[in-house]
């Protein structure tokens, strides 16, 4: 698939927001609006690079406040725009790479964009030829006419409210802005520009969320949104785990605190339960709060031969002090030889009562790796865990 561009349109001189700087600029939970919608672009594995398009006087301010300040990179150059919106996407189209294939065109004003819409988008103009984000309306619609008399009721089910981004081939866009240009049409979007050339324009369902910022009451919702947002993503954490350890003779085989039978054990510091400590790097990752290498190092001759168990008590206290409770943990072993299953309940039993959480939150599965790898081999074995963490206090 071909290089993607976007060009974010940002040339507008946001008069409706009052005295102030430009609103490109102004400050929206402590960052320019425009910073919240590149970093977006800038983080999209989908997008190539970045055009943005501004105000004459605002471009020196652009690249030093938002783009360098917040390293942009796939920004590769900031534009000076037109008298309307349209003149300025089409300056924004001679600045992307030639290369370019596919072109996004965003509203800087609209940060509130998420990134799953953003790449759902994307992929859906590649599949379909072009594709603008739109939003089902509310509200019945009247055709009112020129003495306010209203002329028409259009069946609300079929009208939809469009909003930015909107994905088309580069070429295409290129034809119906020339098109445009000749013939002195006016589109109040790019996706009315191509439809004027008879191609298809297909619809992404976007979000209600996605609004522009035009006014300060906005501003106000736009704030309001991030704040849910932020807080919604506070109230839950998620943590991965992973750990190895070699099979050795003369050891205990010990996983999830219980002793299989087996002629090989695992080799480590304490213990070297491979699945208890999978399980403990899961918890401290989702609070972040380093790795169990971290709390105990295998330099320190107390935890010589320890129970993970207890070391999983000490992290479970960690846990609790950070306000958050633990959801659901799930757990993998992964190991060739012995069979697993007739002390995977006794593995539940004892790791959910040292987390002091119901069976029903712990999960714990084994697998094989039809013999390959060094598991397969059975010179090893390793255990993946994912773990889920609420804050009920919010």
């Amino acid at each position: 698939m071909g290089k993607t561009a976007a060009v974010i349109a940002a040339a507008g001189e946001g008069k409706r927001m009052g005295d102030g700087p430009n609103k490109q600029r102004r400050l929206l939970a402590g960052k320019p609006v425009l910073a919240h919608t590149l970093e977006l672009f800038q983080t999209c594995s989908l997008i190539n690079e970045i055009v943005v398009v501004a105000a004459e006087d605002q471009v020196a301010a652009i690249e030093k406040e938002i783009v360098a300040a917040y390293n942009i990179t796939k920004v590769s150059k900031v534009v000076v725009g037109g008298q309307e919106r349209q003149d300025s996407v089409w300056l924004g189209l001679q600045g992307v790479d030639p290369e370019t294939e596919w072109v996004v065109v965003h509203d800087g004003a609209r940060p509130l964009l998420l990134s799953e819409q953003l790449a759902k988008i994307v992929k859906k103009s590649r599949e379909l030829g072009g594709a603008i984000a739109a939003m089902p309306v509310k509200d019945t619609v009247k055709q009112v006419n020129m003495a306010g008399e209203v002329t028409a009721t259009p069946l609300r089910k079929e009208i939809w409210g469009a909003q930015t981004p909107q994905t088309f081939r580069k070429e295409v866009l290129v034809r119906a802005y020339e098109l445009a240009r000749e013939t002195g049409r006016v589109g109040t979007d790019d996706a009315s520009l191509i439809e004027a050339l008879g191609e298809k324009v297909n619809v992404v369902e976007g979000s209600y969320e996605n609004i522009k910022i035009t006014t300060s009451e906005d501003m106000d919702i736009a704030l309001a949104i991030l704040r849910r947002r932020e807080e919604e993503r506070a109230r839950v954490r998620v943590g991965f785990g992973y750990d190895v350890h070699r099979l050795v003779e003369g050891r205990d085989l010990i996983l999830g605190g219980e002793k299989v039978e087996y002629s090989l054990g695992l080799e480590g510091h304490s213990d070297a339960d491979v699945l208890v400590h999978a399980i403990m790097d899961a918890l401290l990752g989702a609070t972040s709060l380093g790795d169990i290498g971290k709390h105990f190092p295998d330099t320190d001759e107390k935890y010589r031969g320890i129970s993970s168990l207890e070391l999983l008590a000490h992290v479970a206290e960690l846990i609790k002090q950070t306000g958050y409770s633990i959801s659901n943990l799930d757990a993998t072993i992964v190991a060739q030889r012995p069979k697993l299953a007739p002390y995977m309940g006794r593995m539940v039993e004892k790791i959910a009562g040292v987390l002091q959480v119901d069976h029903g939150r712990v999960n714990v599965k084994a697998t094989t790796t039809e013999g390959l790898g060094f598991t397969g081999r059975g010179e090893g074995i390793s255990a993946y865990a994912v773990a889920l963490l609420e804050d009920f206090r919010v």
